[in-house]
């Protein structure tokens, strides 16, 4: 009967009929959709399919012409302007007018993401005479139902609905969506608008002012499930049973074998093992749907959370890491007749995983409902080099499904302390769906994709998107980023490609890169998947003694180990560990708030510098003063530096205001800020010539 309805509406459609396909989709259904995990395992109804329009480099054009890996792409002077359509050319202020999108058809606008734009917007529905939004541009693209009332951003949206430099207020059309942007290209104008084109004849109610007031509730209460996914939807592992699996080196075992059309709701993990970062990664988790025979899902246990390597605690809506190890998963996992769960240890130790894996009935529908796969791949031993950019492959697939996320977990073992120098993420996202030779996406850079920008290197965490680790300085050791394809994800007819360059700013040899797409798929989807092997999950380290090296934004610097500068120390641990440079730290412990270090500083001429010093934020860490030859010298802007972290150990740098220095010796003293003397983390001091 659903084969002969979808019949006689294509019919209907080809005599010219209009047809209405599937629910009607609203600005309140769109909302629903923002927390909707279970929606994401069937295939949309009414179709659609995802488009992105971003001020990418025009010159990127095809893999086998110049310009495939051009880089200018919003700074402002680019060659070729980065929009669909130059409307009025610039005037003698240099203002112009350009075409971001213009849209015929039914549709909804589902992600919006700036580093920083500048001019005015103009957003049109339907071809209405008046707009529904013409302002400032910045305001839309990062809190756009606020933009719209004309009020500032609401704190309980601002996090969840929007979420670092992105931000996913739904904005449906009926019949058509064109936005201009009006300003002078010299400025910064980076952009992406993410949209849902849904096929002809879908019923769509488009997006009104006042839908925002009414949809209030739904968008409160969605904020509040990104905000704590855990709290509110994991009671369900409360009375779970605990399936407990000992592994000894080489040992595959089966956790959980179900029978029946059911679906798996939660997966929740812990590991125990003697080095259980080293567990995390070589043990291998192997799903398995209706008599597969061999894993839709093959991942390392602890890179399927999202959070390798080790234990990085974050939360995310389909994913969350606590501090105590513990490790879920909320993705909706359907089957027909039966799934498997299957955990492999690749290592040299034993370990002990306890799962809880809590199901739940569901009745497969043939030509709808889709089995989960997350397929994870790494290469060791990687160039990369400005001068050699490379598309890096995270998945090929074909079928028909959708693509719901994608995480990237990195070794960047450069010795440039600074993110000018040691930044790894100029490349661009390519995604090509189906049978198109063209990317449907050409992003703007790798961190843009995941919602961030400017190469920051701090954590963050929310529901889509995040940076669970980056050891640093600046985006220095292992480095992970997610990004969640929620409300945005990317449906395929007939396959999806996913491609990300890698550019770095400078030449670093041995770059180790790992990445995982999740999709769903029909039965009788095929990949490019490699099983995962013992080579794959070896375990990564960092150069085991590296030293900083003067070059982009550290250009003109020496550099000095802590130890070798302070006089008289006294409570001082050196902490060894092959992150710090000459693979020690200094750990000052303070045992008075009237305690001070005293740090003596050469300067090898008379001249302005920069005094930076790379800290260690350490878990208990403390807060210091500094003063240079007994006058207090501000760091970061502030006279107070925090060297605190939440959990792991990362090192971050801080810069003094520049100063005049005589040549010869000078005095660096750090005293204790707060309440209290807490331990203060310091690794290596740079002195910077201006």
């Amino acid at each position: 009967m659903r084969t002969l309805l979808k019949s006689l509406i294509f019919a209907a459609a080809a005599m010219g009929f209009q047809v209405s396909i599937g629910q009607v989709v609203t600005t309140g259904s769109l909302i629903e959709e923002l927390t909707d995990l279970r929606k994401l395992a069937e295939f949309p109804v009414p179709g659609y399919h995802s488009i992105q329009y971003s001020s990418y480099d025009r010159r990127t054009v095809s893999p086998d012409k110049p310009g495939w890996f051009a880089n200018d792409d919003g700074f402002g002077g680019e060659p070729i302007p980065g929009f669909v359509e130059v409307l009025k050319v610039p005037d003698a202020k240099g203002i112009g007018e350009y075409l971001i999108c213009d849209i015929k058809g039914p549709g909804a606008i589902v992600r919006l993401w700036t580093a920083q734009i500048s001019g005015n917007l103009t957003v049109t529905l339907d071809q209405e005479k008046e707009p529904l939004y013409n302002g400032p541009a910045e305001p839309f693209f990062l809190h756009t139902y606020e933009a719209l009332l004309k009020e500032t951003p609401r704190k309980e949206w601002t996090g969840s609905i929007n979420q670092n430099m992105a931000c996913y207020y739904p904005i449906a059309f009926a019949k058509g969506c064109r936005m201009v942007w009006k300003g002078n290209v010299g400025d910064l104008h980076f952009y992406h608008v993410q949209l849902r084109l849904y096929e002809e004849g879908s019923r769509v109610k488009t997006f009104k002012l006042e839908d925002i007031k009414d949809c209030k509730a739904k968008l409160d209460h969605a904020a509040a499930i990104l905000t704590e996914p855990f709290k509110y939807l994991d009671t369900v592992l409360f009375n779970a049973e605990y399936e407990t699996i000992w592994l000894k080196p080489g040992e595959k075992k089966v956790v959980k074998s179900i029978k029946g059309s059911a679906g798996i709701k939660r997966i929740a993990a812990y590991v125990s093992a003697q080095n259980v970062d080293k567990a995390l990664r070589q043990t291998v988790l192997d799903i398995r749907f209706d008599g597969s025979p061999s894993g839709q899902v093959q991942s390392p246990l602890g890179d399927f959370f999202g959070a390798a390597p080790g234990i990085n605690p974050y939360e995310s809506l389909p994913f969350t890491v606590l501090e105590d190890g513990r490790m879920v998963c909320r993705y909706f996992m359907p089957f027909k007749d039966s799934a498997q769960v299957f955990m492999e240890n690749m290592g040299d130790q034993e370990v002990t995983v306890t799962a809880k894996i809590v199901t739940e009935p569901y009745t497969w529908k043939d030509g709808t409902s889709m089995h989960f796969r997350a397929r994870w791949r790494v290469d060791h031993e990687l160039l990369a080099d400005p001068r050699q950019v490379k598309d890096i492959p995270y998945l090929m697939i074909r079928g028909k499904g959708r693509m719901v996320g994608a995480v990237c977990y990195l070794l960047n073992p450069t010795s440039v302390p600074s993110s000018a120098g040691n930044w790894w993420g100029e490349g661009d996202e390519k995604i090509f769906i189906d049978d198109n030779l063209k990317p449907s996406f050409i992003g703007t850079g790798s961190e843009d994709y995941y919602n961030y920008a400017w190469s920051d290197e701090e954590l963050f965490d929310y529901g889509y998107c995040g940076q669970p680790r980056n050891d640093g300085p600046a985006n220095r050791g292992f480095i992970t980023n997610y990004r969640w394809h929620i409300l945005d994800n990317i449906p395929f007819e007939k396959g999806f490609d996913f491609y990300m360059e890698l550019y770095s700013h400078r030449p670093v040899e041995h770059f180790s890169y790992a990445r995982m797409i999740y999709t769903y798929s029909m039965p009788g989807a095929h990949d490019d998947h490699l099983p995962v092997t013992r080579a794959d999950v070896r375990q990564l380290e960092p150069p085991a003694d590296w030293w900083p090296e003067s070059a982009g934004a550290a250009s003109n610097s020496i550099f000095y180990q802590v130890e070798t500068l302070a006089s008289k120390p006294q409570n001082i641990e050196l902490v060894k560990d092959p992150m710090w440079s000459a693979k020690q730290m200094v750990l000052w412990k303070p045992q008075s708030k009237s305690e001070t270090m005293t740090l003596l500083l050469p300067a090898s001429k008379a001249g302005k510098f920069r005094i930076n010093i790379t800290v260690a934020r350490t878990a208990g860490g403390g807060k210091m003063e500094i003063m240079l030859d007994s006058k207090p010298l501000n760091f970061n802007g502030s006279a107070v530096n925090d060297v605190s972290t939440k959990f792991r150990s990362v090192a971050r740098n801080i810069a003094s205001d520049n100063v005049e220095l005589t040549e010869g010796m000078h005095v660096l003293t750090i005293k204790p800020a707060g309440d209290k003397p807490l331990p203060i983390g310091l690794d290596f001091i740079w002195m910077q010539s201006l």
